[in-house]
């Protein structure tokens, strides 16, 4: 280990409003300033793909963060105290005992059985705008669709779906890094209610399994023939759910903004559809639904010249490493036609998401019935972003389309 130094790193603001409209161009001058930036207290920011790829399988650091740090981030209410008891936010040995039995419950082939489905949900969604012309991204599919789609991977009924829409918008304000006074309580209110209203299905579930997402947790078994607590599932299922949504909603979103914003790429999608799974894959590098991880350091540990000691937060910029020049070529320009694609946009290590699979299989299915439904695709209006944090969104996508009748 060394102490050399050669000044403080810069510090970085991600609610700054111009990172919120562009954070490029600030994540390029924090690269080229060295492998870290300063963050909030005792919390320092990774910003090179060579760093961030290496970090994010590194034992070193943890994601199960002490009581104290869920509080700050969430407040006293349900919301920090659920934070404590998720799959994120815990380490091994009950991370991977966690993980092991969810994975069996978020088989790949339960999504693939589900896609015809997700195709009908999608044109049903894009009807509307069949006969108006008009429709917008973000709040006529990007946000309903995987709000349905989680709905039917866990078997709840269609009728709960708009009572249900409302919670699920609150939930994600339990996930920013710092959870603003004024969100606290609905993101609480949200928390308690999804609690109670998945508890009362997982009840029933126990009485009459299905072949649903919930029935599947509770019948995960681990080879050793352990099974998932019922406080467990209870609160690992509402967690899937926000996964299960929340990155969906934001990689729809903007995947289309930037399809918008480049029409030479949306035209080589039209020439050769084959070429959407790429697209999903640019998608997400290009504008990573989210925008960085935060971790634990529990061993001393250095990143250039700089020692990082143990009890310190990392927060690995996983869209500042996915435009590092050192990795991909002209890493500002979207690229339908990229592969290989080795973004870092679903984290990596024992961490990498689980739901990236049925993101990945929604956002597909949305571009292909785009494609195919509508000759034409323009920009609607100016698209609007969302508040700033790790997560990359849109509070609106306005787009226009070609009524053909």
């Amino acid at each position: 280990m060394t102490s050399a130094r050669t000044g403080m790193p810069p510090r970085f603001d991600a609610r700054d409003p111009a990172v919120v409209a562009d954070p490029y161009p600030t994540y390029r001058a924090l690269r080229e300033a060295g492998p870290l930036c300063r963050m909030g207290p005792g919390s320092w920011g990774v910003t090179r793909y060579a760093d961030v790829s290496r970090l994010v399988r590194d034992p070193r650091l943890g994601s199960e963060f002490p009581t104290d740090y869920h509080r700050m981030s969430a407040g006293d209410g349900p919301a920090g105290a659920f934070f404590g008891r998720i799959i994120l936010y815990r380490d091994p040995p009950e991370h991977g005992r966690l993980r092991r039995l969810m994975a069996k419950a978020f088989s790949p082939a339960l999504v693939r059985r589900l896609r015809p489905t997700i195709e009908s949900m999608v044109t049903e969604l894009l009807a509307p705008a069949a006969r108006t012309g008009r429709f917008d991204a973000v709040s006529d599919l990007a946000f309903p669709l995987p709000v349905m789609v989680v709905c039917a991977l866990m078997g709840i009924p269609p009728a709960d779906h708009d009572r249900i829409r409302p919670y699920a918008l609150d939930l994600s304000k339990a996930f920013a890094a710092i959870v603003p006074d004024e969100d606290r309580p609905a993101a609480d209110r949200a928390v308690e209610w999804l609690r109670g209203y998945l508890g009362e299905i997982l009840d029933r579930r126990r009485a009459e399994p299905g072949d649903d997402l919930l029935s599947r947790m509770l019948a995960a078994t681990d080879d050793d023939g352990a099974v998932l607590g019922p406080d467990e599932i209870v609160d690992n299922a509402v967690f899937a759910f926000f996964a299960g949504f929340e990155t969906t909603t934001n990689l729809i979103a903007t995947g289309i903004a930037a399809l918008l914003d480049h029409p030479d790429q949306l035209a080589l999608l039209r020439t050769d559809p084959t070429l959407v799974p790429r697209a999903v894959e640019e998608f997400l590098r290009y504008d990573a639904p989210i925008q960085g991880v935060a971790r634990l350091v529990r061993e001393d540990l250095d990143i250039g010249d700089r020692t990082i000691r143990a009890g310190r937060v990392l927060i690995l910029l996983l869209g500042s490493a996915n435009h590092d020049p050192e990795q991909f070529a002209e890493p500002d320009r979207l690229d339908v036609t990229r592969d290989p694609n080795p973004h870092l946009s679903f984290g990596g290590g024992i961490h990498h998401c689980l739901g990236a699979y049925l993101a990945r299989v929604e956002a597909q299915v949305t571009v292909e019935t785009l494609l195919r439904r509508f000759p034409t695709l323009a920009p609607g209006g100016p698209a609007r972003r969302q508040t700033g944090g790790t997560l990359r969104s849109y509070a609106s996508v306005p787009v226009a389309v070609e009524v053909t009748g």
